[in-house]
Protein backbone atom coordinates (compact mmCIF):
# COMPACT_ATOMS: atom_id res chain seq x y z
CA UNK A 1 0.00 0.00 0.00
CA UNK A 2 1.33 3.44 -0.97
CA UNK A 3 2.54 5.66 1.89
CA UNK A 4 3.40 9.30 2.59
CA UNK A 5 7.08 8.35 2.72
CA UNK A 6 6.94 6.95 -0.82
CA UNK A 7 5.40 10.17 -2.14
CA UNK A 8 8.00 12.22 -0.24
CA UNK A 9 10.90 10.10 -1.50
CA UNK A 10 9.84 10.61 -5.12
CA UNK A 11 9.50 14.38 -4.69
CA UNK A 12 12.33 14.99 -2.23
CA UNK A 13 9.90 16.13 0.48
CA UNK A 14 9.41 15.07 4.08
CA UNK A 15 6.39 12.93 5.00
CA UNK A 16 5.15 15.82 7.15
CA UNK A 17 5.18 18.21 4.17
CA UNK A 18 3.37 15.65 2.03
CA UNK A 19 0.72 15.24 4.73
CA UNK A 20 0.19 18.99 5.01
CA UNK A 21 -0.08 19.29 1.22
CA UNK A 22 -2.70 16.55 1.02
CA UNK A 23 -4.68 18.04 3.89
CA UNK A 24 -4.83 21.55 2.47
CA UNK A 25 -2.64 23.42 4.94
CA UNK A 26 -2.17 27.02 3.72
CA UNK A 27 1.61 27.14 4.34
CA UNK A 28 2.19 24.65 1.50
CA UNK A 29 2.36 26.45 -1.83
CA UNK A 30 -0.04 25.58 -4.65
CA UNK A 31 2.65 24.12 -6.94
CA UNK A 32 3.80 21.69 -4.26
CA UNK A 33 0.22 20.66 -3.50
CA UNK A 34 -0.39 19.89 -7.17
CA UNK A 35 2.82 17.85 -7.44
CA UNK A 36 1.98 15.86 -4.32
CA UNK A 37 -1.56 15.13 -5.43
CA UNK A 38 -0.40 14.06 -8.88
CA UNK A 39 2.02 11.52 -7.42
CA UNK A 40 -0.53 10.37 -4.83
CA UNK A 41 -3.08 9.68 -7.58
CA UNK A 42 -0.52 7.93 -9.77
CA UNK A 43 0.73 5.52 -7.12
CA UNK A 44 -2.74 4.96 -5.63
CA UNK A 45 -2.25 6.57 -2.23
CA UNK A 46 -5.33 6.53 -0.01
CA UNK A 47 -5.33 8.48 3.29
CA UNK A 48 -5.93 6.83 6.64
CA UNK A 49 -9.14 8.51 7.76
CA UNK A 50 -8.37 8.18 11.48
CA UNK A 51 -4.88 9.65 11.12
CA UNK A 52 -6.24 12.35 8.83
CA UNK A 53 -8.77 13.43 11.43
CA UNK A 54 -6.07 13.72 14.08
CA UNK A 55 -4.22 16.14 11.81
CA UNK A 56 -7.10 18.19 10.35
CA UNK A 57 -9.95 17.69 12.79
CA UNK A 58 -12.04 16.34 9.90
CA UNK A 59 -12.87 12.78 8.86
CA UNK A 60 -13.80 13.60 5.24
CA UNK A 61 -17.01 11.66 5.79
CA UNK A 62 -20.53 13.09 5.69
CA UNK A 63 -23.84 11.46 6.53
CA UNK A 64 -27.26 11.10 5.00
CA UNK A 65 -30.30 9.58 6.72
CA UNK A 66 -32.64 7.56 4.50
CA UNK A 67 -36.31 7.28 5.47
CA UNK A 68 -37.76 3.82 4.82
CA UNK A 69 -41.49 3.35 4.48
CA UNK A 70 -43.44 0.85 6.55
CA UNK A 71 -43.53 -1.53 3.57
CA UNK A 72 -39.69 -1.40 3.51
CA UNK A 73 -39.56 0.27 0.11
CA UNK A 74 -37.35 3.31 -0.43
CA UNK A 75 -38.34 6.31 -2.51
CA UNK A 76 -37.85 5.63 -6.23
CA UNK A 77 -35.48 8.60 -6.44
CA UNK A 78 -33.12 7.19 -3.81
CA UNK A 79 -30.71 5.30 -6.05
CA UNK A 80 -30.47 8.16 -8.53
CA UNK A 81 -29.46 10.54 -5.75
CA UNK A 82 -27.17 8.00 -4.08
CA UNK A 83 -25.20 7.40 -7.26
CA UNK A 84 -24.82 11.09 -8.03
CA UNK A 85 -23.93 12.16 -4.50
CA UNK A 86 -21.36 9.40 -4.06
CA UNK A 87 -19.63 10.42 -7.29
CA UNK A 88 -19.75 14.16 -6.53
CA UNK A 89 -18.42 13.73 -2.98
CA UNK A 90 -15.79 11.27 -4.18
CA UNK A 91 -14.46 13.95 -6.53
CA UNK A 92 -13.77 16.03 -3.40
CA UNK A 93 -12.24 13.01 -1.57
CA UNK A 94 -15.21 12.75 0.78
CA UNK A 95 -17.11 9.54 1.62
CA UNK A 96 -20.87 9.27 2.09
CA UNK A 97 -22.14 7.37 5.14
CA UNK A 98 -25.77 6.21 4.99
CA UNK A 99 -28.10 5.35 7.86
CA UNK A 100 -31.71 4.23 7.89
CA UNK A 101 -34.45 6.09 9.74
CA UNK A 102 -37.17 3.74 10.98
CA UNK A 103 -37.92 5.72 14.14
CA UNK A 104 -40.90 7.89 15.00
CA UNK A 105 -38.47 10.51 16.29
CA UNK A 106 -36.91 12.26 13.24
CA UNK A 107 -33.89 13.33 15.31
CA UNK A 108 -32.94 9.95 16.75
CA UNK A 109 -30.80 8.71 13.83
CA UNK A 110 -28.90 12.02 13.85
CA UNK A 111 -28.27 11.70 17.60
CA UNK A 112 -26.83 8.23 17.11
CA UNK A 113 -24.40 9.29 14.38
CA UNK A 114 -23.34 12.46 16.21
CA UNK A 115 -22.59 10.42 19.35
CA UNK A 116 -20.14 8.34 17.32
CA UNK A 117 -18.28 11.54 16.37
CA UNK A 118 -17.24 10.28 12.94
CA UNK A 119 -18.92 12.73 10.54
CA UNK A 120 -18.09 16.23 9.37
CA UNK A 121 -21.65 17.13 8.41
CA UNK A 122 -24.98 16.01 6.96
CA UNK A 123 -26.92 16.13 3.71
CA UNK A 124 -30.61 16.61 4.49
CA UNK A 125 -33.47 15.82 2.13
CA UNK A 126 -37.27 15.90 2.15
CA UNK A 127 -37.67 19.10 4.22
CA UNK A 128 -40.90 19.77 6.09
CA UNK A 129 -42.22 23.09 7.44
CA UNK A 130 -40.46 24.00 10.71
CA UNK A 131 -38.10 21.08 10.13
CA UNK A 132 -36.77 20.05 13.58
CA UNK A 133 -33.45 18.82 12.14
CA UNK A 134 -32.37 22.40 11.40
CA UNK A 135 -32.50 23.67 14.99
CA UNK A 136 -31.05 20.40 16.29
CA UNK A 137 -27.97 20.40 14.04
CA UNK A 138 -27.40 24.12 14.63
CA UNK A 139 -27.49 23.54 18.38
CA UNK A 140 -24.86 20.81 17.96
CA UNK A 141 -22.81 23.07 15.64
CA UNK A 142 -22.89 20.42 12.90
CA UNK A 143 -22.65 21.67 9.28
CA UNK A 144 -25.50 20.63 6.97
CA UNK A 145 -26.88 21.32 3.51
CA UNK A 146 -30.56 20.87 2.67
CA UNK A 147 -31.86 19.54 -0.64
CA UNK A 148 -34.77 21.94 -0.93
CA UNK A 149 -36.02 24.41 1.66
CA UNK A 150 -38.22 24.26 4.73
CA UNK A 151 -39.57 27.76 3.96
CA UNK A 152 -39.42 30.27 1.07
CA UNK A 153 -36.59 32.30 2.67
CA UNK A 154 -33.90 30.52 4.70
CA UNK A 155 -30.42 31.36 5.96
CA UNK A 156 -28.89 27.87 5.90
CA UNK A 157 -27.03 26.19 3.05
CA UNK A 158 -29.40 24.67 0.51
CA UNK A 159 -29.85 23.76 -3.13
CA UNK A 160 -33.08 23.02 -4.94
CA UNK A 161 -35.64 24.19 -7.46
CA UNK A 162 -38.38 26.82 -7.28
CA UNK A 163 -41.33 24.50 -6.64
CA UNK A 164 -43.93 27.26 -6.68
CA UNK A 165 -42.71 28.17 -10.17
CA UNK A 166 -43.11 24.53 -11.26
CA UNK A 167 -46.88 24.87 -10.82
CA UNK A 168 -46.99 28.46 -12.08
CA UNK A 169 -45.31 27.55 -15.38
CA UNK A 170 -47.62 24.57 -15.86
CA UNK A 171 -50.79 26.58 -15.22
CA UNK A 172 -49.70 29.43 -17.47
CA UNK A 173 -49.02 27.03 -20.35
CA UNK A 174 -52.40 25.33 -19.96
CA UNK A 175 -54.20 28.67 -19.66
CA UNK A 176 -52.51 29.87 -22.85
CA UNK A 177 -54.02 26.83 -24.57
CA UNK A 178 -57.50 27.90 -23.45
CA UNK A 179 -57.92 25.53 -20.49
CA UNK A 180 -60.13 26.91 -17.72
CA UNK A 181 -60.73 23.70 -15.77
CA UNK A 182 -57.28 22.70 -14.50
CA UNK A 183 -56.85 20.03 -11.82
CA UNK A 184 -53.84 19.39 -9.58
CA UNK A 185 -52.67 15.98 -8.36
CA UNK A 186 -49.98 16.88 -5.86
CA UNK A 187 -47.41 14.98 -3.79
CA UNK A 188 -47.31 14.30 -0.05
CA UNK A 189 -48.74 17.34 1.70
CA UNK A 190 -46.41 17.07 4.71
CA UNK A 191 -43.38 17.99 2.59
CA UNK A 192 -42.48 21.58 1.79
CA UNK A 193 -42.11 20.97 -1.95
CA UNK A 194 -45.79 19.93 -2.15
CA UNK A 195 -46.90 22.94 -0.10
CA UNK A 196 -44.91 25.20 -2.43
CA UNK A 197 -46.43 23.62 -5.53
CA UNK A 198 -49.93 23.97 -4.13
CA UNK A 199 -49.21 27.62 -3.30
CA UNK A 200 -47.84 28.23 -6.80
CA UNK A 201 -50.84 26.49 -8.36
CA UNK A 202 -53.37 28.60 -6.46
CA UNK A 203 -51.47 31.81 -7.20
CA UNK A 204 -51.24 31.02 -10.93
CA UNK A 205 -54.89 29.99 -11.23
CA UNK A 206 -55.94 33.23 -9.55
CA UNK A 207 -53.58 35.30 -11.73
CA UNK A 208 -55.14 33.75 -14.85
CA UNK A 209 -58.61 34.71 -13.63
CA UNK A 210 -59.61 31.08 -13.02
CA UNK A 211 -60.75 28.96 -10.10
CA UNK A 212 -60.28 25.31 -9.17
CA UNK A 213 -62.86 23.74 -6.85
CA UNK A 214 -61.49 21.77 -3.90
CA UNK A 215 -62.53 18.34 -5.32
CA UNK A 216 -60.13 18.91 -8.19
CA UNK A 217 -57.09 19.47 -6.00
CA UNK A 218 -55.74 16.15 -4.73
CA UNK A 219 -52.90 15.71 -2.25
CA UNK A 220 -50.71 12.82 -1.06
CA UNK A 221 -50.27 11.07 -4.39
CA UNK A 222 -47.08 9.04 -4.82
CA UNK A 223 -47.65 6.16 -7.21
CA UNK A 224 -49.06 5.57 -10.67
CA UNK A 225 -52.08 3.96 -9.02
CA UNK A 226 -52.64 7.12 -6.95
CA UNK A 227 -52.69 9.17 -10.13
CA UNK A 228 -55.05 6.69 -11.76
CA UNK A 229 -57.62 6.53 -8.96
CA UNK A 230 -57.66 10.28 -8.29
CA UNK A 231 -57.94 11.19 -11.99
CA UNK A 232 -60.58 8.51 -12.57
CA UNK A 233 -62.76 10.06 -9.88
CA UNK A 234 -62.28 13.59 -11.19
CA UNK A 235 -63.05 12.54 -14.77
CA UNK A 236 -66.28 10.80 -13.69
CA UNK A 237 -67.99 14.20 -13.48
CA UNK A 238 -69.70 13.51 -10.16
CA UNK A 239 -68.50 16.88 -8.82
CA UNK A 240 -69.61 18.82 -11.86
CA UNK A 241 -67.83 19.41 -15.16
CA UNK A 242 -64.66 17.35 -15.50
CA UNK A 243 -61.17 18.86 -15.79
CA UNK A 244 -59.76 19.45 -19.24
CA UNK A 245 -56.17 19.49 -17.97
CA UNK A 246 -54.08 17.99 -15.17
CA UNK A 247 -50.95 19.24 -13.43
CA UNK A 248 -49.16 16.25 -11.90
CA UNK A 249 -46.47 16.15 -9.21
CA UNK A 250 -44.44 13.49 -11.06
CA UNK A 251 -44.20 11.52 -14.27
CA UNK A 252 -45.30 8.44 -12.34
CA UNK A 253 -48.54 10.14 -11.34
CA UNK A 254 -48.99 11.40 -14.90
CA UNK A 255 -48.79 7.83 -16.19
CA UNK A 256 -51.76 6.98 -13.98
CA UNK A 257 -53.69 10.04 -15.14
CA UNK A 258 -53.18 9.13 -18.79
CA UNK A 259 -54.34 5.58 -18.10
CA UNK A 260 -57.45 6.91 -16.33
CA UNK A 261 -58.26 9.17 -19.29
CA UNK A 262 -58.02 6.21 -21.64
CA UNK A 263 -60.31 4.12 -19.44
CA UNK A 264 -62.83 6.96 -19.49
CA UNK A 265 -62.76 6.92 -23.30
CA UNK A 266 -60.79 10.16 -23.52
CA UNK A 267 -57.77 10.93 -25.67
CA UNK A 268 -54.63 12.87 -24.66
CA UNK A 269 -54.32 15.72 -25.66
CA UNK A 270 -57.46 15.99 -27.81
CA UNK A 271 -59.79 15.66 -24.81
CA UNK A 272 -57.47 16.06 -21.81
CA UNK A 273 -54.06 17.72 -21.50
CA UNK A 274 -51.47 16.41 -19.03
CA UNK A 275 -48.31 18.06 -17.71
CA UNK A 276 -46.00 16.77 -14.97
CA UNK A 277 -42.82 17.56 -13.11
CA UNK A 278 -39.97 15.37 -14.34
CA UNK A 279 -36.98 14.43 -12.15
CA UNK A 280 -35.50 12.69 -15.23
CA UNK A 281 -35.39 9.22 -13.71
CA UNK A 282 -34.04 6.54 -16.08
CA UNK A 283 -36.98 4.19 -15.46
CA UNK A 284 -39.66 6.80 -16.25
CA UNK A 285 -38.67 8.76 -19.36
CA UNK A 286 -41.26 11.43 -20.14
CA UNK A 287 -40.28 11.53 -23.81
CA UNK A 288 -41.19 7.83 -24.10
CA UNK A 289 -44.81 8.34 -23.00
CA UNK A 290 -47.51 7.95 -25.64
CA UNK A 291 -48.01 10.77 -26.39
CA UNK A 292 -44.72 12.28 -25.23
CA UNK A 293 -45.25 14.08 -21.91
CA UNK A 294 -45.00 17.85 -21.46
CA UNK A 295 -42.92 18.51 -18.35
CA UNK A 296 -41.18 20.95 -16.09
CA UNK A 297 -37.80 19.24 -16.00
CA UNK A 298 -35.11 19.34 -13.30
CA UNK A 299 -32.97 16.17 -13.25
CA UNK A 300 -32.24 14.97 -9.72
CA UNK A 301 -28.73 14.09 -10.82
CA UNK A 302 -28.09 17.78 -11.49
CA UNK A 303 -28.60 18.54 -7.79
CA UNK A 304 -25.87 16.15 -6.60
CA UNK A 305 -22.74 18.15 -7.43
CA UNK A 306 -24.06 21.45 -6.03
CA UNK A 307 -25.19 19.75 -2.82
CA UNK A 308 -21.86 17.96 -2.40
CA UNK A 309 -19.79 21.06 -3.10
CA UNK A 310 -21.88 23.26 -0.80
CA UNK A 311 -21.40 20.82 2.08
CA UNK A 312 -17.68 20.25 1.54
CA UNK A 313 -17.10 24.01 1.31
CA UNK A 314 -19.23 24.58 4.43
CA UNK A 315 -17.23 22.01 6.40
CA UNK A 316 -14.12 23.85 5.25
CA UNK A 317 -15.37 27.11 6.75
CA UNK A 318 -17.25 28.74 3.86
CA UNK A 319 -20.31 30.92 4.40
CA UNK A 320 -23.64 29.08 3.92
CA UNK A 321 -24.93 29.56 0.39
CA UNK A 322 -28.46 29.21 -1.02
CA UNK A 323 -29.04 28.32 -4.66
CA UNK A 324 -32.52 27.84 -6.12
CA UNK A 325 -32.88 27.03 -9.83
CA UNK A 326 -35.94 27.19 -12.04
CA UNK A 327 -37.08 24.01 -13.75
CA UNK A 328 -37.06 23.95 -17.54
CA UNK A 329 -40.43 23.86 -19.29
CA UNK A 330 -40.44 21.34 -22.16
CA UNK A 331 -43.61 21.32 -24.29
CA UNK A 332 -44.38 18.00 -25.97
CA UNK A 333 -47.46 16.26 -27.33
CA UNK A 334 -49.47 15.63 -24.12
CA UNK A 335 -50.73 19.22 -24.01
CA UNK A 336 -52.94 20.84 -26.61
CA UNK A 337 -55.76 23.37 -27.11
CA UNK A 338 -58.88 22.93 -25.01
CA UNK A 339 -61.72 21.21 -26.90
CA UNK A 340 -64.19 23.83 -28.13
CA UNK A 341 -67.10 22.13 -26.38
CA UNK A 342 -65.17 22.12 -23.06
CA UNK A 343 -63.96 25.72 -23.06
CA UNK A 344 -66.24 26.98 -20.29
CA UNK A 345 -64.92 27.38 -16.71
CA UNK A 346 -66.25 25.44 -13.77
CA UNK A 347 -69.72 26.60 -12.64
Amino acid sequence: MATLKQIGAELGLSAATVSRALNGFPEVNKQTVERVREVADRIGYRPNRIAQRLVTGRSNMVGMIIKIRADMSADQTFFEMLTGLTAALGARDVDLVLAVDQDDDPLQPYRKLIERDILDGFLLNAPVPDDPRIAFLREKNIPFVMHGQSAPDVDYACYGIDNAAVSEDAVRLLSSLGHKRIALINGQARYTYAADRLRGFRQAVKAEGLTTPDPFIAQDAETENDGYTKALEMLAGRDGARPTAFVCASTLIAAGVMRAAKDRGLTVPEDVSVIAHDDALPQMKAVSFEPALTVTRAPLRDACAPLANLLVDLVGGATPQQKIDRAELIVRQSTGPVPAQESEPWP
